[in-house]
């Protein structure tokens, strides 16, 4: 067999080869993460619509949810508060040997003050005084509004207990019973908490002291927990406070490196922490400060976060970590679950006899808004709140673009046409600098048949075959390398729209015209059944939409634009490109496959433009002839040559 007749079959093993690889990816990554975020969102909403325990049913085991604190400088753990700071115990029992098998049932199973604002719905139990009841009434669990609202916050007899907890720690010396997970604080006053009346929790320990905790709420997602402690009693108390957020259970995650999941923390050396769940199970993967000023800790998910925030001016200790016994041990799990917890404990407060102390503090539990975070950093001065939302390396483009994607959507009213919108502002920008790299392309297009004398005749002669072309490329001022400018200078603002597309609040579950109901999700349609025409359900790794294909078919109509590849393999591995994005990019969010599109489209036309003003042939039709006349002739058995016949 001769050369000419290889050359086709390598590049058909080629292309088949890099399909392979990318319906692999299709396949074993992109179609088991989709999948597993709809399972996540599915089990969401049934664990929301759940009213209780169906008849007969046995009850889940409900985890303990932490150990004790341990007293700075004393090395004594103090009364167990089910897993309040310092982590120097093991985990104890569950109060109730039975806990309620469902969230539903384990919030009905005691007395509770309820929380009703514009953004949040739940309740505080008033047995150990937390916050362990949070639903985020603006948010759904699916694009379809009538689908369950997102929880937060449940309750540690709960199956997925995650609660915040404030609450005070006996100091050294000091025998006084402080409130625990089984106290059952009094409430007065206000019978709902709302943004404009506070709920104030009132606790005696019969030993003299007095603990009063008014908990506040603005209209969106911060908590203000002010507590006081009154001493009647004749002798000094010393206590410490402490604030704690507990997490059971490893939850599911995106598992993407483009954002983080998990552990956060800006805490005392100007920097930020991020732990994942990963991360900290692995033996000493925690952390842990001491005697730090200002700064935030808690648990971030894609969209959603928790956060406590001492007061900024306190000295305190934090810990970033699992539960353990002590920091030499591993984790420990809890019904065959790890358990995770946030939390800071503050120096020691003297309150004297017949005196009192007051000490504030803030937990954020809501919705990674940008304009919230932004607003809660400058009004509460709370040092770089704003990295809970993960802007990555490249926030210099990514945050100033979600601006613009934002300014444009209050002018547009559709997240889809700020997309459109900022495509144009960016081709706008860069026009300069494509009109160059599309006239150098329009002139090396015209010097074609040079090329191809310079080819056929040093055929032979490979290292003189590209000094001629370097040479003929000098002499008409071509640089050859200018056709990949246009894709060069699209891959930092791709990757920024991707990122924003992906981390943004804003644009989960913004719809845009038609069949596209979330940008940040893929295109739901698949062309495997015509898009839906065909009654049947198409495997997840064929799932590639309408709007992918179009993204394709943009792309491969530039590419016939560009000059043609010296190397026969190179240009039909050029020419099927378009095809192997099409895969590729059918499992990224809608909105960045649009804008891609879109991108082409107005590339297109520029291209097109500048190669007629430099009087360009553009065979579109030749091309496509060209690409796809190989292959044909491969199915028909045939040779490489254009006229069908063996050579």
């Amino acid at each position: 067999m001769n050369r000419q007749q290889d050359n086709p079959n390598n590049i058909f093993i080629a292309i088949v080869l890099s399909m392979a690889v990318l319906l692999g990816w299709q396949v074993f990554i992109a179609g088991p993460r989709m999948e597993a975020e709809r399972a996540k969102q599915r089990q969401a909403q049934e664990q929301t619509a759940a009213a209780a325990p169906k008849a007969g049913e046995t009850p889940a085991t409900a985890p303990a949810g932490g150990s004790a604190p341990a007293v700075p400088g004393t090395g004594q753990a103090a009364t167990p508060q089910d897993g309040a700071p310092g982590a120097t115990s093991a985990p104890t029992a569950p109060a109730a040997a039975q806990p309620p098998a469902t969230r539903e049932a384990a919030l009905q199973s005691g007395s509770r003050v309820p929380i009703a604002t514009p953004s949040l719905a739940g309740s505080i139990n008033l047995k150990g005084g937390r916050i362990d009841d949070l639903t985020l009434t603006r948010y759904h669990v699916t694009a379809d509004p009538k689908s369950a609202n997102v929880v937060l916050f449940s309750p540690a007899n709960a199956p997925e207990p995650y609660f915040a907890e404030h609450g005070w720690v006996a100091g050294a010396g000091t025998g006084q019973k402080m409130p625990d997970r089984d106290t059952l604080w009094r409430a007065e006053g206000a019978a709902k908490l709302t943004p404009e009346s506070p709920v104030t929790l009132v606790f005696d320990n019969g030993q003299g002291l007095i603990f009063r905790r008014t908990i506040s709420i603005d209209a969106n997602y911060m908590f203000k927990i002010t507590d006081e402690v009154r001493n009647t009693s004749a002798a000094p108390a010393l206590l410490h406070p402490y604030a704690r957020i507990y997490r059971y259970g490893t939850p599911k995650t995106e598992g993407f490196y483009i954002q983080h999941e998990g552990l956060i923390g800006f805490i005392g050396d100007n920097r930020l922490h991020e732990l994942t769940y990963a991360d900290v199970l692995k033996e000493g993967g925690g952390k842990e400060w001491t005697d730090v000023k200002t700064g935030w800790l808690g648990f971030v998910d894609k969209y959603w976060s928790a956060a406590i925030v001492p007061e900024q001016s306190a000295s305190y200790k934090a810990k970033l970590d699992c539960i353990r016994p002590d920091r030499a041990s591993p984790c420990t799990k809890l019904a065959g679950k790890d358990q995770f917890q946030t939390d800071y404990l503050r120096g020691a407060v003297a309150i004297p006899a017949g005196g009192a102390t007051t000490v504030d503090a803030l937990l954020f539990a809501g919705a990674k808004q940008v304009h919230l975070i932004n607003e809660y950093e400058a009004k509460l001065q709370i040092r770089e709140f704003n990295y809970l939302i993960d802007w990555g390396w490249f926030y210099f483009i990514t945050k100033p673009l979600f601006q613009l994607l934002s300014w444009l959507y209050g002018h547009l009213g559709n997240f889809g046409l700020a997309i459109l919108a900022v495509t144009v502002i960016v081709k706008a920008a860069f026009f300069p600098l494509a009109n160059k790299s599309y006239e150098s392309m329009a002139r090396m297009k015209k010097l074609q048949p040079q090329m191809e004398q310079l080819r056929e005749r040093f055929k032979d002669d490979k290292a003189r075959q590209q000094q001629e072309l370097m040479a003929l490329y000098q002499k008409e001022k071509i640089n050859p390398l200018a056709g990949c400018l246009p894709i060069l200078l699209q891959i930092p603002v791709f990757f920024a729209l991707y990122k924003v597309l992906f981390v943004a609040l804003d644009m989960r579950h913004a719809p845009f015209y038609g069949w596209i109901k979330d940008l940040s999700a893929p295109d739901p349609t698949s062309l495997f059944n015509l898009f839906g025409l065909l009654p049947f359900a198409v495997p997840e790794f064929l799932h590639i939409g309408a709007w992918p294909v179009i993204m394709g078919l943009t792309m491969w109509l530039q590419m016939q634009l560009n000059p043609k590849q010296p190397d026969p393999t190179q240009q039909m591995i050029f020419n099927w490109m378009p095809v192997l994005f099409t895969f590729l990019l059918a499992s990224f969010p809608a909105g960045l496959v649009i804008y891609w599109a879109w991108n082409n489209v107005l590339s297109l036309a520029q291209q097109w433009f500048i190669m007629k003003k430099q009087g360009t042939e553009v065979p579109i039709a030749q091309n496509i002839k060209a690409t796809f006349l190989p292959i044909m002739n491969l199915v028909r058995g045939k040779g490489s040559g254009g006229d069908g016949s063996k050579r």
